[in-house]
């Protein structure tokens, strides 16, 4: 890991900003591996360092991975002007880390959405040359039938000429209003809500359960968060293992 300086891995966890660091490291507020910081500009491999301040140790990351139970009624987006989005969500010291979502869900579907600084990796998690599956509950009105699977297993064609590639539909139950699991390896506008339109199923509730290999967190309430730990970011980088 490249080696930082102390200002820079300090202020990188949004919480403080340079000047801040300056303050803390002249009231010999941060040490590093037990020892005063001599300085702001001083240098550490933030892999082998011991950094805390007021006795709090701060966990270094090169990249920030937050998971989030996204609520109904807020957009995936870094800012709008008409409504609340996602990040104001979040606490300042990560609404200052300039975090963004790996793609979008609309303003009305719930469920898993990530947030990140990681630009390469969300990329890769929304190209479909990665196959990367996303999976949604979704709640419809009219009965789901055999011959709905098969045309979201043969790939659609919308009204508007726009192509949607294969995807999955498991039907859950069937009558007057229906449940289903739908997977689907790209992400265009409202496209699993068009694509059961399109069988004369509209969509009643939506609700993103996965990506890739990654399942939400069922103990993340509505509107809630966590950072993402080593090991499910391993799952996330797995889902795109082999693909070229």
């Amino acid at each position: 890991m490249k080696i930082q300086r102390l200002d820079r891995l300090l202020s990188g966890t949004g919480r403080w900003s340079r000047r801040e660091v300056k303050l803390l490291v002249r009231q010999g507020r941060v040490l590093a591996d037990g020892a005063p910081a001599p300085s702001p500009e001083a240098k550490y491999d933030p892999e082998a360092v011991t950094l805390t301040v007021d006795g709090e140790t701060i966990l270094w990351r090169e990249n920030t991975w937050v998971m989030m139970n996204k609520p109904a009624g807020v957009l995936s987006a870094t800012e709008d002007g008409k409504g609340k989005t996602v990040l104001d969500l979040l606490p300042a010291e990560l609404q200052k880390l300039e975090l963004f979502p790996v793609g979008r869900l609309d303003k009305d579907t719930e469920g898993l959405l990530l947030l990140t600084d990681d630009g390469q990796t969300a990329h890769q998690l929304l190209s479909p040359k990665y196959h990367v599956d996303k999976v949604y509950y979704a709640r419809v009105n009219g009965c789901l039938e055999e011959s709905d699977c098969r045309a979201f297993t043969a790939g659609m064609t919308l009204a508007d000429g726009l192509v949607c590639r294969p995807a999955g539909l498991e039907i859950l139950s069937a009558g007057l209003e229906s449940e289903c699991m739908v997977t689907v390896q790209e992400g265009k506008f409202h496209q699993v809500k068009r694509m059961l339109a399109m069988r004369g199923k509209p969509v009643t509730y939506l609700k993103r359960v996965s990506m890739g290999k990654l399942p939400l967190d069922a103990a993340l309430g509505v509107g809630d968060f966590r950072y993402l730990i080593e090991k499910e970011l391993n799952v996330l980088r797995n889902s795109m293992a082999g693909i070229s």
